[in-house]
């Protein structure tokens, strides 16, 4: 069984393809700047890359001339060969778990356009040019949502009226399921404990953290919305809305346009001044540069105070696990997240710290807690997710 995986932007198309029999890796590319004059696509199998640019109008030409490539290195033969495309979604209104992508739930996504600005739209245009470019080809959508429908009412209920929940779906629905879900098997595996307390750390671009114990999700740092909890490279991160009418007063701007500030233009690249790589935050603060320095300590701060509610909510952690971006290449953050926390059982070496590279355990010989870095496979995730729906009776 053969599976792409789709992974979505607003002008960009990347894929992963799959052979499900052995959860093989058969190749992986996508096409870049859809709509421009000249979009750059890549093709990457085994130890081979091919790389060109050609004009590519819409998600459903990058379909094309990504599935003619994969044809050409022989990896798919015919489109017929595929069982169906899996989608790391992100929400939809009153669906979550792993859904076949149909009109209801391409319009329930679209219900939650402006929950999730950034993702739903581009995800729906494209799901929809796809089906009608290949009507018999299932589309299956994997919200990031569903790995965190095990979290109790405690954890996820907002303190509003009571109805907002049950009638609206305003509550904690938290996201980066499928890259949480990954770290929690393999990290129980690693571990030898699938009864594990793990303390998931998805630091990249877009940032949250999940507890998890028995395998599932506990609590996360996002809420309603994939703006909230840690701030993001661009998005606010966990704000007051009651903000929003001073603000409102103050500079004449309307709703819409604070929204989108806050969806776009806030986070470490208000608060460092321009700049919303850490990458390039990281090399300002070494210079000196006060704002990138403030910048990494709001988003340090913001990392341990959710770090420690998981310690105290699990009792204790049998491991921390950074992933994403940052999580896995950033020691600078590593090692502040993890600073003075001995007293907690939590000791970093700092030499594995600094020279880890890959799935590497970067805790001292004293530390009760095993901290780890651990590349996330959101893609096999949703490849397994995928399968699993279509082998389900209709």
């Amino acid at each position: 069984m053969k599976i792409l995986v789709a992974n979505l932007g607003s002008t960009s198309f990347k894929y992963r393809l799959f052979d499900m029999t052995d959860e093989k890796l058969l190749a992986r590319g996508g096409v870049e700047r859809i709509g421009s004059e000249q979009s750059p696509v890549k093709v990457v199998v085994g130890e081979q890359t091919e790389e060109t640019s050609q004009p590519v109008a819409d998600h459903a030409a990058a379909l094309r001339l990504s599935l003619e490539q994969l044809a050409k290195h022989q990896c798919l033969k015919d489109p017929a060969e595929l069982a169906g495309i899996g989608f790391k979604a992100v929400h939809a209104h009153g669906l979550t778990g792993v859904q076949r992508v149909d009109d209801t739930v391409l319009a329930a996504m679209e219900a939650y356009n402006d929950v999730a600005p950034a993702h739903n739209p581009p995800y729906v245009t494209a799901m929809r040019l796809l089906a009608k470019e290949l009507p018999n080809l299932p589309l299956v959508a994997a919200f990031e949502t569903g790995f965190h429908e095990s979290i109790a009412p405690a954890e996820r209920l907002y303190a509003v009226p009571f109805d907002w929940a049950a009638q609206h779906g305003v509550k904690r629905w938290g996201f980066h399921g499928a890259s949480h879900r990954y770290i929690a098997e393999r990290a129980g595996t690693l571990l030898n404990n699938r009864d594990a307390r793990i303390i998931s750390c998805h630091l990249g671009g877009s940032s949250s953290l999940c507890a998890i114990q028995f395998g599932k999700s506990v609590a996360t740092s996002m809420g309603m919305s994939p703006q909230s909890g840690l701030p993001h490279n661009n998005r606010v991160g966990d704000f007051d809305p009651f903000a929003l009418p001073a603000l409102l007063r103050a500079t004449g701007k309307t709703l819409e346009q604070l929204l989108d500030e806050l969806a776009n233009r806030s986070g470490l690249l208000a608060l460092s001044n321009g700049r919303k790589d850490l990458r390039d935050i990281e090399a300002a603060a070494q210079q000196g540069d006060e704002r990138a320095e403030l910048a990494i300590s709001v988003f340090v701060a913001s990392i341990r105070h959710y770090l420690g509610a998981y310690l105290v909510l699990l009792g204790g952690a049998d491991a921390i696990v950074f992933t994403g971006g940052i999580g896995e290449n950033s020691a600078t953050i590593r090692a502040a997240v993890c600073f003075g926390l001995d007293w907690f059982g939590i000791s970093l070496d700092d030499v594995r710290n600094k020279e880890a590279k890959g799935e590497a355990a970067i805790h001292g010989t004293n530390s009760r807690v095993q901290v780890w870095i651990m590349p996330t496979n959101e893609e096999l995730i949703v490849a397994r997710q995928t399968k699993d729906h279509l082998a389900r009776p209709v």
